[in-house]
């Protein structure tokens, strides 16, 4: 991940394709789709955003590991012309845990890196159980020609339950995730637009050598706890009223672009 964001900490926006062909919330064609996420990510990237993440967010309810092939033919679609549109650095993510087919449209897409979920340890997510998947989706990356592509993990993630491994700390968590190759770590709060807590960040940092990432809670005002952090992954708070369902709201993505370039002068 340092390869494609050198600079101390980097600034990446959530982009969260409309819902697809064959989810209940479709009501919109590929294209509409397709047009609708490179203006988000056109929009954020002139703000002063360092890239974007596509992720299907308006897919619900979300399908576990296997999304069918009209969600990858789709996501592939949009990430193709986000890839077009913008110059900055693009990551995918696909609900829920489809990391495979993450990775297969950002190979065939153009994109820079992966969100994966349930990368080392199992966990019960809102989907059902989440087994471990960092065996299979390093060697499917070889195998595909995909090295190029980074994979930055969620660990202990959110809207999911931990009480399988309740004995296995958060920082072992990331060392696990380092032994098994992954390029940077995630953390969260414990749902979409929740505060993640500046401890555990701190508790991480402290325990591996990968960049660490904050993945969720977001907002101008609490940038500072996070300066530890080599990227900051922000979606809810940029849209209107903090409403991830929204459209972006340009004031407060460039409020929160503002309060983050006056951290790091």
């Amino acid at each position: 991940m340092r390869d494609l964001f050198p600079k101390s900490q980097a600034l990446v926006g959530m982009v969260h394709v409309q819902a697809l062909p064959g989810t209940p919330g479709n009501t919109l064609s590929v294209q509409e789709i397709v047009e609708q996420a490179v203006e988000e990510a056109l929009r954020l990237e002139e703000v002063g955003f360092h890239g974007v993440i596509l992720e299907n967010m308006h897919d619900l309810p979300y399908l576990n590991r296997l999304v069918g092939p009209e969600i990858v033919a789709s996501m592939a679609c949009v990430c193709r012309e986000v890839r077009r549109a913008i110059s900055g650095v693009l990551g995918i993510q696909i609900l829920a845990g489809a990391n495979q087919a993450a990775l297969a449209v950002a190979q065939a897409g153009g994109a820079d890196f992966i969100r994966a979920e349930g990368f080392v340890f199992a966990h019960v997510a809102d989907e059902g159980l989440m087994e471990a998947c960092a065996g299979p989706l390093l060697r499917y990356r070889k195998q595909i020609g995909a090295d190029r592509i980074k994979i930055l993990c969620d660990i202990k993630k959110k809207h999911s339950s931990h009480a399988l491994t309740q004995d296995v700390s958060l920082a072992e968590t990331a060392r696990a995730a380092e032994f098994f190759l992954a390029d940077g770590v995630i953390v969260t709060g414990i749902s979409t637009g929740a505060e993640t807590a500046p401890e555990e960040l701190e508790e991480v940092v402290g325990s591996t050598r990968l960049p660490v990432w904050i993945g969720s809670g977001l907002t101008p005002t609490n940038l500072h706890h996070y300066k530890q952090a080599h990227g900051l992954i922000v979606g809810s708070w940029l849209k209107q009223e903090g409403d991830w369902k929204r459209p972006v709201d340009l004031v407060r993505a460039k409020a929160l672009v503002s309060n983050w370039q006056s951290l790091n002068l």
